[in-house]
């Protein structure tokens, strides 16, 4: 896979290649790499919930990671505020609050 951006967050790294694929690697113990468990990565792996879905841009944090659709959809995982609730997330999740918005970039 040809790997068109990298987002590295404080333990954790994020990688899109050029099919829209996401893969995450590093510590997981918040969600942030979005496999669905809190486990650490030592080699990058595809984040399965994202199958079927292009990918445009990637962002990871010091404890969560961002992913941008085409449409502008914006999903994250890890330590996010969805409205009140506020657990670790460890599969993507969209944002509602940006439901009625399109989303350009993640930082």
């Amino acid at each position: 896979q040809r790997v068109v951006a990298v987002s590295a967050g404080g333990n954790h790294s994020t990688a899109l290649t050029a099919d829209g694929a996401v893969w995450s690697w590093g510590e997981g113990g918040g969600g942030q790499l979005g496999h669905g468990d809190g486990q650490d990565q030592l080699l990058p792996k595809k984040i399965e919930a994202f199958a079927g879905q292009r990918v445009v841009a990637v962002s990871a944090g010091q404890h969560h990671s961002l992913a941008l659709t085409p449409d502008g959809g914006a999903g994250g995982l890890g330590r996010l505020g969805h409205g009140v609730d506020l657990s670790n997330q460890l599969l993507p999740k969209k944002i509602e609050a940006f439901t009625d918005q399109r989303v350009v970039a993640v930082s």
